[in-house]
């Protein structure tokens, strides 16, 4: 099975949907900002491009020094930064392709790629990239990843970075109260209670409730079932009773064993709260490594890779991969090429992971030394390529799917925690919209 998400079975995947909208192209200003539809020019490969960062405000500081490097080393070339939060950022790039304000590059991650293919927004890549010093330096694991994930079998996204599941426990406190590492669901939900002291505001763990909360139960969920596939024939295994029976377990620790505030929090609260509070453990990713080394040194917690079944059967869902896309619209793509090819080499790519401890899409970057010394990237990547850990590939091909596994769905699971909702039923309806999109999507492979 391929580590990646999308693999290779997916290869083959549809194209676009066609009852997408029939997009206009609208008149661009000189800064190139275009369309979904609007096919741009090659231009002059000198002057204005925009970029959008699609983690805006996490990874600001990072891209700036990327591209203040980019710049002295092409002084002809100017790149307004225009930051956008990781929950907005795709009804922001949907509004843009119809409303005619796309920028010339953007981060574009494989779970919101079919959807932005599927408008016709994105310049398949494939070429530029044989042609660059690009060529035999990318991921290959990743780069079939956001070809499948694309709908198209084509390149829509360099890619630049993929991340993983990680566990965060505070090693100090764990030691405090003799207890063994979090290696295990056993040992996780043994932790949880056994750390929570609610007069004194300690809490075992901190749960995300708010944005982004789906993709983080569906891991604890398919963690603890361990069900390998996300599809039985043609209908989806989320509802599948050994998955219900684990989140209405996880589902379960809300209040008693964590604040009651992770009902709203999204990933940036929820990380800041483990960092400044004593809170036993975090679910999270490799992305927030550094904020934790920054907060609590490396001395008071470690980050694992998510607890196994206590017979050390390891199940997992796929993490997207994130890249650089070059809109179709762009008025300038000879210069916003050379953004990416920059962004996406050695030197680049090594210091974006760094600053995030995710895991470089360059081959030479993984191969440099911050990459052993990280201690969580490097587990990370050990289990990915360890070919130990059963990947759960989401269907990030659905055109539907960064929608339903985000806004359509979040209220629900809080409904969930705030025991509105059973787990069935949460389940059964997210069930219900996955099984819908996955026959509309083989439908229109047809």
């Amino acid at each position: 099975m391929t580590i990646f998400p999308g693999g290779r079975r997916r290869a083959a995947v549809a194209l676009a949907l066609t009852g997408v909208l029939a997009l206009t192209a609208t008149a661009c200003g000189d800064d190139g900002s275009g369309a979904g539809g609007d096919k741009g020019t090659e231009g002059s490969g000198k002057g204005k491009i925009t970029f959008w960062d699609n983690n805006g405000g996490v990874r600001t500081d990072v891209w700036k020094e990327i591209i203040a490097d980019f710049e002295k080393a092409n002084p002809d070339i100017d790149v307004e930064y225009v930051g956008v939060a990781s929950k907005e950022v795709q009804s922001k790039y949907d509004t843009a392709i119809q409303g005619g304000a796309l920028p010339d590059v953007g981060g574009v991650g494989a779970a919101m790629l079919a959807g932005i293919a599927a408008q016709d927004a994105l310049e398949p890549l494939d070429a530029r990239v044989e042609d660059s010093a690009l060529k035999g330096k990318l991921n290959t694991g990743m780069v079939d990843s956001v070809k499948a994930a694309g709908g198209q079998d084509k390149l829509f996204t360099v890619p630049t970075s993929a991340s993983n599941g990680v566990l965060y426990y505070r090693t100090d406190l764990f030691k405090a109260a003799g207890l063994a590492e979090p290696t295990t669901w056993s040992a996780f939900y043994t932790a949880a209670g056994k750390l929570t002291q609610k007069d004194k505001n300690r809490f075992g763990y901190t749960i995300r409730g708010g944005a982004g909360s789906i993709a983080q139960a569906l891991d604890a969920m398919y963690g603890q079932s361990g069900i390998t596939d996300f599809w039985n024939g043609d209908k989806t295994t989320v509802n599948d009773p050994k998955n219900v029976t684990a989140l209405e377990k996880y589902a379960g620790l809300f209040k008693k064993t964590t604040p009651a505030a992770d009902v709203n929090n999204d990933f940036t609260k929820m990380v800041a709260q483990w960092d400044s509070g004593e809170i036993g453990m975090l679910n999270h990713n490799l992305g927030s490594y550094q904020d934790h080394v920054k907060a609590l040194g490396t001395e008071k917690f470690r980050g694992i890779p998510n607890p196994t079944l206590d017979d050390g059967t390891r199940v997992q869902v796929s993490n997207p991969v994130d890249g650089l896309g070059l809109f179709s619209s762009s008025k300038n793509k000879a210069a916003a090429w050379k953004f990416i090819e920059f962004a996406a080499s050695h030197e680049s790519n090594s210091k974006w992971n760094k600053s995030a401890g995710a895991i470089p899409a360059n081959t030479e970057a993984a191969k440099d030394a911050w990459l052993q010394e990280a201690e969580p990237t490097k587990l990370a990547a050990d289990v990915l390529f360890s070919g130990k850990a059963t990947i759960v590939q989401l269907p990030y091909y659905l055109p539907d799917w960064n929608t339903i596994s985000k806004a359509d769905n979040e209220a629900g699971f809080q409904k969930v925690l705030l025991g509105k909702a059973t787990a069935k039923e949460f389940l059964d309806g997210l069930a219900e919209q996955l099984n819908a999109a996955q026959a509309e999507w083989k439908q229109q492979k047809k």
